[in-house]
């Protein structure tokens, strides 16, 4: 059976596509929380506009942000 490898989309690593890399599609624990710390910070976005509805989410929370 062929294996998949990738590239870690953090810095750049041989990432074998198997159990040998639980953090996968990242080369290692570090790299994942440094993704998840750029899309916590908004370093990253989706492009489009915001889907909040004020009536769901009351007018109040959508004034904090």
């Amino acid at each position: 059976m062929k294996t998949t490898n990738l590239q870690c989309p953090s810095c750049k690593a041989n990432v074998e596509w198997s159990d040998k890399f639980p953090h996968r599609p990242f080369c290692s624990q570090r790299c994942q929380q440094i993704d998840f710390g750029d899309w916590a910070t908004e370093s990253y976005s989706i492009a489009g506009e915001a889907v909040l509805d004020p009536e769901l989410m009351g007018q109040e929370s959508l004034d904090e942000h």
